[in-house]
């Protein structure tokens, strides 16, 4: 069941605060650059942002999956799951069905890559055999969310952004070693405030783009709800994630105070599980769509997927599964 009422007014918090973050990476690279190049800084800011704005990030979706050494689900031969995202893409009404895919990975995971026209979603090994099928169409939602609200384009703009920062950083590093033996012959080239400041804007942008992150997942969360009209189902899934990443276990094994120290919020790219089973809970009414029962068919059979992976690899991009 879902309470309308409370996942607009969740909405309208979740872009206000996307705005309002998008925003404050933009005005840290623009402020990097006039500290730079002066006020021609700001016109070089304009049209770099125009540029990434325009473009985007346009990698296919297939060359993700090939990191991954996911393989392609058959939507002949896809049984329920297949059936699901069939479903899902009809009510979140994307021009085109995302392709499915299943990587070889015993990590419980998924994340959705590409456009809302050509999009893929890849599922582990491990989330389809943890997971019951209620909490996979919960799980599928949450990507296919993303998938129709842009998020992936406009994380990956950020991170675009943020690592144009961490560039010019390497600048006011290199000012910083100019000004230091100008220094020793009386002499300054740069003011040091600046060099400060340039030298932390990558840090800030990075907390600013962990920001958006949490935000654009409290969006997929309640537009995961609005599709399945199910919102416990995604919750329930959230709880067995918890459960078996460990946190579960140190808690029923270790509950000492202060044994472990819990990463502080600014530092995580996802929300708390706690705040976001909360706000699931909060939207537990009356449904604008009907439920998608889901019922407890088999699947999809692994058969054939190649062998499971049981520890999680680093690829050049930063990925991990």
């Amino acid at each position: 069941m879902l309470n309308e009422q409370a996942r607009r007014a969740h909405k309208r918090r979740n872009i206000f605060h996307s705005v309002l973050l998008f925003g404050g990476i933009s005005v840290v690279l623009a402020a990097s650059l006039l500290m730079l190049f002066g006020p021609a800084g700001l016109v070089w800011s304009a049209l770099m942002l125009g540029v990434v704005f325009l473009l985007g990030p346009k990698v296919p979706p297939e060359v993700v999956m090939r990191m991954y050494r996911a393989r392609p689900v058959d939507p002949r031969s896809g049984g329920q799951l297949a059936n699901i995202v069939d479903v899902l893409a009809a009510r979140a009404e994307l021009p085109a069905v995302p392709r499915l895919y299943v990587i070889p990975s015993a990590t419980l995971n998924a994340f959705a890559a590409g456009t809302a026209d050509h999009a893929a979603i890849g599922v582990t090994e491990g989330l389809l055999r943890r997971l019951t099928m209620r909490e996979i169409a919960g799980v599928l939602a949450h990507e296919m969310s993303h998938i129709r609200n842009n998020d992936l384009w406009v994380m990956g703009l950020a991170d675009a952004m943020t690592r144009f920062t961490q560039a010019l950083s390497y600048f006011a590093l290199f000012l910083a070693i100019l000004n230091f033996f100008a220094a020793l012959s009386g002499e300054q080239s740069a003011p040091w405030l600046a060099i400060l400041l340039l030298y932390l804007a990558p840090t800030i942008s990075s907390l600013l783009q962990l920001g958006l992150s949490r935000a654009r997942e409290y969006d997929a969360d309640l537009e995961a709800a609005q599709l399945t009209g199910d919102p416990m189902g995604l919750a329930s899934a959230l709880r067995r994630l918890e459960r078996y990443t460990g946190h579960f276990w140190e808690d029923l094994m270790f509950p000492v105070p202060g044994r472990r120290v819990p990463q502080p919020s600014v530092l995580r790219s996802h929300p708390a599980t706690e705040d976001r089973i909360k706000r699931l809970i909060d939207l537990d009414s009356r449904p604008q769509l009907p439920a998608e029962l889901v019922a407890e068919l088999p699947s999809i059979s692994l058969v054939g997927f190649g062998p499971i992976e049981m520890r999680p690899r680093y690829r050049w991009p930063g990925l991990w599964f």
